[in-house]
């Protein structure tokens, strides 16, 4: 899963794009490099952005997520939201899939996802993206956040959603310290309530690699990424989300012919 930033403060400078053209490009030059789905975000959801406006995030990714579904219309389109409305506007556009850092912390995304039958991406996070790093704790950080996950899965369930159509991601990096996110990443698919569902990991360029490498800069983290993706397929792993689309390619082709 290829990552496009239509957002002026996401956290990886060199990801962010600020026009639809750029946009497409991007999208175009991610599927040639090998990216099955194109992740489309309005809002950053770093350690301590602010929220953006509803009608900002929907001038962001409505125009993108049209245009890059008329270049690109065999690709699967995924849109980053925590908002029913910019969730639904975004699905008439083309997108085939809802990705909520905030696991439908809005009251109406879960009819939503249920009324619209599409694939529904469960991220993990303590807090808000405004205070998630201040102090996180858990009692045991991945039966936490499985507990956590469960409790949603089992409210899409009630709603008629089949758990095949829902993925989780442990939410690396939200709201969690680099023990916690180390936790997480060694679980693999003991963090996912329900064997039929899918896993997702979004590691790349994260803060984590600034505190277990060094790596202040989110230019120098690409090795510390593929470090941990190439762990991904072992654990269980279901799709990656990154910034850096041929790379990852590379480092899996390259496994798969050693395998």
């Amino acid at each position: 899963m290829g990552v496009l930033n239509l957002t002026p403060d996401s956290f990886h400078e060199a990801s962010r794009v600020n026009s639809t053209d750029s946009a497409v490009s991007r999208a175009v030059a991610m599927v040639e490099e090998g990216a099955d789905w194109i992740d489309i975000g309005g809002e950053s959801t770093r350690p301590g952005a602010a929220s953006v406006a509803a009608d900002e995030e929907l001038a962001r990714v409505v125009p993108v997520v049209s245009a890059v579904r008329e270049a690109l219309p065999e690709t699967c389109i995924s849109i980053d939201t925590r908002r029913a409305a910019v969730a639904l506007k975004a699905l008439d556009a083309g997108a085939d899939m809802v990705n909520d850092v905030s696991a439908l912390s809005d009251p109406e995304m879960s009819s939503l996802i249920a009324e619209q039958g599409c694939p529904v991406c469960l991220m993990h996070m303590q807090g808000t993206p405004g205070n998630m790093q201040d102090a996180p704790s858990y009692r045991d950080v991945v039966d936490d956040v499985r507990s956590s996950l469960g409790e949603t899965v089992s409210a899409l369930e009630d709603l008629g959603v089949a758990p095949n159509k829902i993925i989780g991601d442990p939410g690396i990096g939200f709201g969690k310290t680099l023990e916690h996110n180390l936790s997480l990443l060694s679980s693999g698919r003991d963090v996912i309530p329900d064997d039929r569902m899918s896993l997702m990991w979004g590691v790349s360029r994260k803060s984590m690699f600034a505190h277990l490498l060094g790596r202040e800069s989110t230019d120098d983290r690409l090795a510390g990424t593929l470090g941990v993706a190439a762990k991904a397929k072992e654990m269980g792993v279901d799709i990656i989300r990154v910034h850096d689309v041929a790379e990852h390619a590379d480092l899996f082709a390259a496994m798969g012919a050693l395998r």
